[in-house]
């Protein structure tokens, strides 16, 4: 598509604030007060193209101590230029402003605003912001990716988790070009569950560990944004050309648990393949005299782990993807 034939782009309205062709506006968009009589806002960035595309979503910190997403967003945003973009981006890099502001995973009322969606305009804090993203941002989107880390001192392997037996899903996802896409199915009350149910194509990208910044993880989901909105037609022709990583399609995945309380010594690390029976971590005792050894189920490649060596019976150690084909 050259800019000669390029169709003009039209505005972009968000919270009563009209974002013209070729511009980038910031927006404001009030949540609640807090008791001290402050206001919350949703922070959100439009970048409005000069040409028609696609319109998509990035959106970041649902869970208020998943930070590396916000890293992901602040970074792809200085890379676009409106006057190149075909298509539109709505970026909100601080969805749980709440939970960021606490650095915790939860509203405060403990709720889990990613089980809220698509939410009510008169619920519980958390439901009423679902329901403000979902009419303000995510109705107005065609697509959208979701960006999130490990939880409660877990860390996950850049990853793509998606509903892979729809064809354009999966397609993107494959653009995307993760180390892996997880066939995964989407929670009840969660944000991609909400936003597919009325027709927008979503990805759920995983990747590192709360309140960090992972180098590592940052630049894979830098990268695989950009490619994602190259394979959409949004960005110059030079945007999409280097090579398309390949991705391990994973359609079974499972986390094995401890089979006794000890302190825990990992020896494999994200992204190790392992053989089914192989010893992945060792469980000690308070003397440091081997106890207990975890076991892989299966052959397969690590995906996640925790980071906290303190474990009692029954704790997800280490999670492990049955890798099925290799996509490239």
């Amino acid at each position: 598509m050259t800019e000669s034939k390029a169709e003009r782009n039209t505005a972009v309205d968000v919270h009563g604030v009209s974002v013209g062709p070729g511009k980038r506006q910031r927006v404001s968009i009030p949540v609640a007060r807090l008791p001290t009589e402050t206001w919350m806002s949703l922070a959100v960035e439009v970048i409005n193209g000069e040409f028609a595309g696609p319109r998509i979503w990035l959106n970041a910190a649902v869970h208020g101590d998943e930070l590396n997403g916000i890293e992901i967003i602040h970074k792809v945003l200085e890379t676009v230029d409106p006057a190149q973009l075909h298509g539109s981006i709505l970026a909100v890099p601080i969805v749980n402003v709440f939970g960021f502001i606490n650095q915790e995973r939860y509203l405060p009322d403990r709720r889990d605003l990613n089980r809220c969606f698509p939410g009510s305009p008169s619920g519980s804090l958390a439901s009423r912001m679902a329901y403000l993203l979902m009419n303000e941002i995510i109705k107005p989107c065609s697509h959208g990716i979701d960006l999130h880390t490990g939880s409660n001192h877990r860390t996950n392997l850049p990853q793509i988790r998606a509903d892979l037996g729809d064809d354009a899903t999966r397609r993107w996802a494959k653009a995307f070009g993760a180390p892996v896409m997880l066939n995964a199915r989407s929670r009840s009350g969660s944000l991609r569950q909400a936003a597919a149910k009325i027709g927008k194509t979503v990805l759920l990208y995983e990747a590192g560990e709360p309140l960090r910044f992972d180098p590592h993880s940052v630049q894979c989901g830098v990268d695989g944004v950009n490619r994602a909105m190259a394979f959409l037609g949004m960005l110059p022709d030079h945007a999409d050309r280097e090579a398309q990583p390949t991705s391990a399609l994973v359609e079974h995945s499972a986390w094995v648990r401890a089979r006794r309380s000890g302190i825990l010594r990992m020896e494999v690390g994200l992204g190790d393949r392992v053989v089914e029976k192989q010893p992945l971590a060792g469980i000690n005792d308070v003397f440091g005299s081997r106890c207990g050894t975890v076991r892989a189920p299966f052959s397969g490649v690590v995906i996640g782990h925790t980071n906290n060596p303190l474990v009692h019976q029954g704790d997800a150690v280490l999670h492990i993807a049955r890798a099925e084909q290799q996509s490239g």
